[in-house]
């Protein structure tokens, strides 16, 4: 196991490189962050040529890349260019940003992974039962529901339970315009209380998609499982149904859920764009969104790497989760 990780960490450095001179690419693409700026207003030549050199657009492409790959992997992830916000450092903003959509993301992941898991395994050992139509029923629109529509009416529901409880004399609750960044104060119990109004709308926004998603993958999976012939086999040795359950297709069923889980957590980092847009959460949705409108390409960079390294991790972590459920998968 020891040596399949490090082997895995060693390919996952090419990638890596790769990763970063195809994302240096496509940011070098986005157009010119000082374009903006000289049409605000006459600038001299002069002007022109000290932002240039500021910002390091006066060199060549290959030159511009080596420089900015040497100094990321060495922790100088760059600063803002763009005049008026110049010299700020991305790496404090961006992991500013990305602890706000860690927050946010892991809760959802794990309520609609344990809820998705639950709901598809009851629904293939009760094949075609009420429960299983019902389910399916309520996954399907789920799922074909689009998540900023589903945002905004959590949000227009959130505003409508806040002037009821104003109404009958108690605080709101619900906070639609995201936690502030220095937290909430008071004591325990009423950060509590506004946490929890913070964190409900946006998670459950997110948990409706991933449930709906996790769910029919667990129980496609575990339909699958089911009619295998070890199984069976198991059966008709005189296991208990629990038991064959269970023990034997469970751990395999969980197989391509992991998978799909691995690759939306890791790519989850990236910010759910949507979500924090309509509740307002300064996280990397919020981040990338604005560092694109500006044509930021540091803080563009830095979002992409760091999105690419979790994706890497957390599908490195799917890899060694096989081996653990299904006895077959070694890791050589």
């Amino acid at each position: 196991m020891f040596r399949y990780i490090i082997r895995r960490l060693l390919i996952s450095i090419p990638l890596l490189i790769v990763a970063s001179f195809l994302c240096f690419g496509l940011v070098n693409a986005m157009g010119d962050p000082l374009g903006e700026w000289k049409l605000q207003k006459p600038r001299t030549p002069a002007e022109i040529a000290a932002a240039y050199e500021r910002t390091g657009y006066n060199k060549p492409f290959m030159e511009r890349y080596v420089d900015w790959a040497g100094d990321f992997v060495t922790g100088d992830w760059g600063e803002s260019v763009v005049p008026g916000n110049a010299g700020k450092p991305v790496k404090e903003e961006l992991l500013k940003a990305f602890g706000v959509t860690l927050r946010l993301i892991l809760g959802a992941e794990l309520i609609a992974l344990l809820l998705g898991i639950v709901v598809g395994v009851i629904g293939a050992v009760r094949q075609y039962s009420i429960f299983d139509y019902t389910a399916t029923g309520i996954s399907f629109a789920m799922f074909s529901m689009p998540l900023f529509c589903v945002a905004l009416v959590l949000k227009a529901g959130g505003i409508e339970l806040n002037n009821w409880l104003e109404s009958i004399g108690a605080d709101r609750w619900i906070i639609t315009a995201g936690p502030p960044g220095d937290g909430f104060g008071g004591s325990f119990g009423q950060q509590v209380f506004q946490y929890s109004g913070a964190y409900i709308l946006p998670t459950i926004s997110l948990v409706v998609i991933q449930f709906a998603l996790y769910s029919r993958f667990q129980r496609a999976s575990m339909l699958e499982t089911l009619n295998a012939d070890y199984v069976r086999t198991a059966q008709a040795k005189g296991i208990s149904e629990a038991r064959s359950i269970f023990r034997h297709a469970f751990r395999n069923a969980l197989i391509p859920i992991i998978t799909v889980s691995s690759l939306n957590i890791g790519a989850g980092f990236g910010g759910a764009v949507i979500t924090e847009t309509v509740f307002s959460w300064s996280g990397m949705g919020k981040f990338i969104v604005e560092a694109i409108t500006k044509i930021e390409p540091y803080q563009v960079l830095g979002f992409m790497m760091l999105t690419a390294v979790f994706i890497i991790v957390f599908n490195l972590i799917a890899d060694i989760l096989y081996a653990f459920l299904d006895p077959r998968i070694r890791l050589d």
